[in-house]
């Protein structure tokens, strides 16, 4: 049997989360016989959201394509480049005259791969699609065009996740992983779905295991003391990159996920 193992990286924090997957990707993909790298790097630029640099140091240690979020329109002076790339997405159910895209199609080992980043809409930003009917629309466009798909859902609820994912899997669209993103915290739940999806609620992030959800913990902490606004900062020590590794089967036509492990990762200085 023939198989084509994907890694799904969850939410990229600050440039110390950059500079570690710049240290430590290829090797990682090397030693993991990964074929397929998905990277989440909505909060990857320095003060939050993505830029330029940030995302070209992602796709410089190993990623293959780059999924996004709520935070994807922090850095105005990103718009032109998202526009012009194909490989980082926005979520696709935002209007369709928001700059980029929230699909594409990559060939990997000769497989045509659907990606797809979408937005929850539970505690999230408001009037924008259902991302349930933003799939749907999706997977009869490209029938017939991908092998299989693979779908970050970015989202603050996790019933919205778990629905969603049960939805996906119950039509049987031939979505092969899906992971959820946002809440920076890895969720101890990952399964393969009663269809062959492999599903997590959160792929976690890479950032400082050392912090409250990759800002420096003194800074929360004080925040939740006093209610007083505090500039966030990136926390820099101990950074782990968590995430899921996929196997898929492809020798049968089928594309379903066999095998689905978490990963939480420290390298060895």
């Amino acid at each position: 049997m023939k198989f084509i193992n994907i890694l799904c990286i969850g939410d990229i924090t600050g440039i110390q989360g950059v500079e570690f997957l710049r240290r430590n990707l290829w090797n990682f993909r090397k030693n993991n016989n990964i074929d397929c790298v998905a990277a989440n790097g909505e909060n990857s630029a320095n003060g939050n959201g993505i830029d330029a640099y940030s995302a070209g140091m992602i796709f410089e240690s190993g990623a293959d394509i780059i999924t996004t979020g709520n935070h994807v329109w922090n850095k105005k002076e990103f718009y032109g480049y998202l526009e012009d790339s194909k490989f980082i997405l926005r979520p696709a159910n935002y209007p369709d005259n928001c700059p980029g895209t929230g699909y594409n199609i990559i060939d990997i080992t000769g497989y045509k791969i659907l990606f797809i980043n979408l937005l929850g809409t539970v505690y999230m930003e408001p009037g924008i699609e259902s991302p349930f009917i933003a799939a749907d629309k999706i997977f009869m466009r490209e029938k017939g065009n991908f092998d299989f798909a693979v779908i970050d859902i970015h989202a603050e609820a996790t019933s919205e996740k778990n629905a969603f994912a049960q939805y996906i899997d119950g039509k049987k669209l031939k979505a092969s992983v899906i992971f959820g993103t946002h809440t920076h915290v890895q969720t101890s739940d990952e399964k393969i779905l009663k269809n062959g999806a492999g599903y997590i609620t959160d792929a976690g992030m890479t950032g400082s295991s050392d912090s409250v959800l990759g800002v420096k913990s003194e800074l929360i902490i004080q925040k939740f003391l006093t209610k007083m606004p505090v500039k966030f900062e990136t926390a820099e020590n101990n950074i782990e990159l968590q995430g899921i590794i996929c196997k898929i089967e492809t020798s049968s036509g089928n594309f379903k996920c066999v095998e689905i492990n978490r990963v939480k990762f420290r390298e060895n200085i």
